[in-house]
């Protein structure tokens, strides 16, 4: 009979025991100098950051917001819903903890956990099996079991788990096919009919077409980065890095579809020459083999680490193609729910928005409104539709056009938030989002999110017209004016609205007789707001008559505006200091100002 020894209990208390902070800290150091810990420098950064604020005290702290800040080095205007960097990277780094511990950490006397929900690790000590003594006459039991053998006392308790894992792994497969030979109907029905299979990815091996040794290198972890950027989708499935790796870059489509189930393929090239890289990736559809999506990438080692250029790119990769309303998924949707509906209607109905913003009337903003509203029902993956509509309804606010009981800002940033979450990249969807968080006060958050999206496509002239007007507005008047002179240069289309923008600028740095031509260049006479600036520039400007017209014009359009003309500046995001300068503009161009508003004169 084999017995434990008398000091048993002691080593069970030692085990219940949390591990002390040196503890802790010496498994961290395990797991990160382990060759089976595979993550990339900002993942290992991650661990080290949430280990050391949990042993600081400081649990309470880690937070998306503060992980995105301290250890991604996010803005602070880091929105999670819009950039999910903190969650993938969570992702990976569970999943490479989980690896770590079933390969090279099996005997660790510490577990580094990251629950789900939370980002707050959990330090446990993993028991130990306590030493038995054989009794002289069992002979059998005097044999080491050969998959003990090697564990010794501070065998963790994994290995049998394992053992079992395996082979588990190994036989239900085998069983799951006799059974299907021996009984079809029941392996047939062992599928819920409530979980949909999922897409099927397989990442190919990049080829290297500069035939150098950095080439190689690179496109040799190309596959291996993108399979674990895509592994945190868990929308899909995709195969591993041992597959990818045994079937090389040349390849059957059709046979993949055919033989492993595969509906979707990455694949792709590299070439290196001198400090500079090209990478060309692709999506392919194998039963069509239909191209989905193609892009190329550039980039220059000179300034840059190769590797984060890598991670970068394979980032970009997984993200256009595998976000929940990416590429793989456009393609398995039904018509009637695709991102970019094939419909006339709703084509119609971008070109109406247009033609609003173009002419800015409330008759047409009633019309446009509607008719996006009833196509983001009946194409509610349309992005670009969501960021229009988002448009309509600030419009309601900032112009008073058709104004309904809920406030109209509020319904433009839901709209926006959810073209931006179908579209991340949309640049008219990050265009919605900036001028619906301008509006709603939030004016570090907005051009934020326009610097962004002016880092996406600089050439876009709407854009940087329409970031240049927020710019001025929140006091960078200078900039403003640089800013939509280039969209201007770019396109003179909504140059109107611009002008106006530009007129005001003018105005707000002294410099009257441009602000003076480019009001005489806008043409806003749908929009109520335009005759206000028109009245107080005339006014500056010494036009007595034509300050008059205005004034007459928008008191009769907007009777009641200055009684709070102070709440409508602060929503525009005007500055006090300029707040008081077009107070004091409006007085002296006549409109009626309460007294309360100005400031005492010399």
């Amino acid at each position: 009979m084999a017995s434990a020894k008398p000091d048993t209990r002691a080593a069970e208390a030692a085990d219940a025991a949390p591990p002390s902070s040196n503890e802790v800290l010496a498994q961290l150091d395990r797991i990160l100098s382990s060759q089976e810990f595979s993550l990339p420098e900002r993942g290992r950064k991650f661990l080290q950051y949430i280990v050391d604020e949990t042993l600081a005290g400081g649990a309470d702290r880690i937070k998306g917001y503060s992980i995105a800040l301290n250890v991604f080095g996010r803005a602070v205007s880091f929105d999670a819903q819009s950039d999910p960097v903190v969650r993938i990277e969570a992702g990976r780094l569970r999943r490479a903890l989980e690896r770590y511990y079933l390969v090279a950490g099996q005997c660790d006397p510490i577990r580094i956990d990251i629950p789900k929900g939370g980002y707050v690790p959990v330090f446990t000590r993993v028991a130990v099996l306590p030493a038995v003594e054989i009794e002289p006459h069992d002979a059998q039991a005097q044999q080491p079991i050969p998959a003990l053998a090697d564990a010794g006392a501070r065998h963790s308790g994994w290995r049998p788990r394992l053992m079992f894992g395996l082979a588990v792994i190994v036989l239900v497969p085998w069983m799951y096919l006799a059974a299907s030979f021996l009984w079809p109907s029941a392996a047939n029905n062992a599928a819920s009919p409530s979980a949909p299979e999922k897409p099927k990815l397989l990442v190919l091996p990049f080829r290297d077409t500069s035939e150098t040794a950095e080439g190689k290198v690179y496109a040799a972890g190309f596959a291996d980065e993108i399979i674990n950027q895509l592994s945190a989708f868990k929308e899909l499935t995709v195969l591993g890095h041992e597959t990818s790796r045994s079937l090389g870059t040349e390849l059957d489509i059709g046979r993949i579809r055919d033989e492993m189930g595969v509906g979707y393929v990455i694949q792709g090239s590299v070439r290196i020459s001198g400090a500079q890289s090209r990478v060309t990736a692709r999506a392919i559809e194998t039963k069509t083999q239909a191209v989905l999506w193609s892009h190329t990438f550039g980039d220059d080692f000179a300034t840059r680490d190769l590797i984060n250029v890598q991670d970068e790119i394979a980032r970009q990769v997984a993200r256009a193609v595998a976000q929940p309303y990416g590429i793989v998924f456009q393609a398995d949707l039904p018509s009637t729910q695709r991102r970019v509906p094939d419909d006339l209607e709703a084509y119609l109905c971008t070109l109406r928005f247009y033609g609003y913003r173009a002419e800015l009337s409330v008759a047409q903003h009633a019309t446009v409104r509607a008719c996006l509203e009833r196509a983001t029902a009946r194409w509610p993956h349309f992005a670009t539709a969501w960021a229009m509509l988002s448009h309509v309804y600030l419009d309601e606010d900032r112009f008073g056009f058709n104004t309904q009981p809920e406030t109209g800002v509020t319904r433009s940033l839901d709209a926006a938030r959810k073209a931006v979450s179908l579209e991340p990249d949309n640049i008219r969807a990050l265009q919605s989002l900036m001028l619906a968080l301008f509006f709603d006060r939030r004016a570090k958050e907005a051009l934020s999110v326009g610097e962004r999206a002016i880092l996406l496509n600089p050439n876009d002239a709407e854009l940087r017209g329409e970031f240049g007007s927020r710019v001025a507005m929140a006091g960078d008047w200078k900039r403003g004016s640089e800013l939509i002179e280039v969209a201007l240069a770019l396109n003179p289309g909504n140059s109107d609205y611009y002008r106006a923008v530009l007129a005001l600028s003018a105005y707000m740095q002294k410099d009257f007789d441009r602000a003076a031509r480019e009001i005489r260049q806008a043409n806003l006479r749908n929009l109520p707001l335009f005759y206000v600036v028109a009245a107080i520039i005339y006014a500056e400007s010494g036009l007595v008559s034509e300050a008059a017209q205005a004034r007459d014009e928008f008191i009769r359009l907007r009777p009641t505006f200055f009684e709070h003309v102070d709440v409508e500046l602060a929503k525009r995001n005007y500055r006090p200091e300029d707040q008081a300068v077009l107070i004091e503009g409006s007085r002296k161009a006549g409109f009626p100002v309460p007294a309360r508003f100005l400031k005492p004169r010399d």
